[in-house]
């Protein structure tokens, strides 16, 4: 377990060792905090809210993927470069399908989910360093991601909760 750990760790850590990544890592933090202190229920102003934050990570991804890539060369591509190029646009259209509903006050049929994506922020933030190409995608660190998800999720619930607003009787 220790190790997972140490992977999750990394995970958190590693955006903040390199300048170039912070700017893109601290907006969805906040994204994160905010869609925490905002109604669980799906809404049009929280799909607006999922809307910035997916397309802010695929903006950031794509922008991490010319730098790594642009030169062409052969040697920095890697087998992995079509999964991180999937998740990217996959990031990119759930964005402007959840900014454009948020903004049309209509959810697409079955589409009420991008209204309720309050914890997607944390994925963004754990696959970030692997979808900027600082790190690599392995099955440990998607395990230490999966790991750590609910008892994130718990320590973000109820630690926020005093700051959440209340409903009025």
């Amino acid at each position: 377990m220790l190790i997972y750990w140490n992977t999750f760790t990394e995970l958190i850590a590693k955006p903040f060792q390199d300048i170039s990544l912070v700017w893109g890592i601290v907006p969805l933090y906040f994204a994160l905090l905010l869609n925490e202190l905002t109604s669980s229920k799906a809404n049009f102003r929280t799909a607006i809210q999922t809307g910035f934050s997916f397309l802010w990570a695929g903006a950031q991804w794509l922008y991490a993927h010319w730098t790594s890539h642009g030169s062409g060369s052969l040697h920095n591509l890697s087998w992995l470069l079509p999964v991180n190029l999937f998740v990217t646009f996959l990031v990119l259209t759930l964005g402007v399908l959840a900014l454009f509903s948020g903004l049309r006050h209509r959810f697409p049929k079955y589409g009420s989910f991008l209204g309720h994506t309050r914890f997607a922020n944390y994925f963004m933030i754990t696959i970030f360093p692997m979808q900027a190409h600082k790190l690599t995608w392995s099955w440990q660190r998607l395990g230490a991601i999966v790991i750590f998800a609910v008892p994130t999720w718990l320590l973000l619930h109820f630690g926020l909760m005093p700051f959440r607003r209340r409903k009025k009787d």
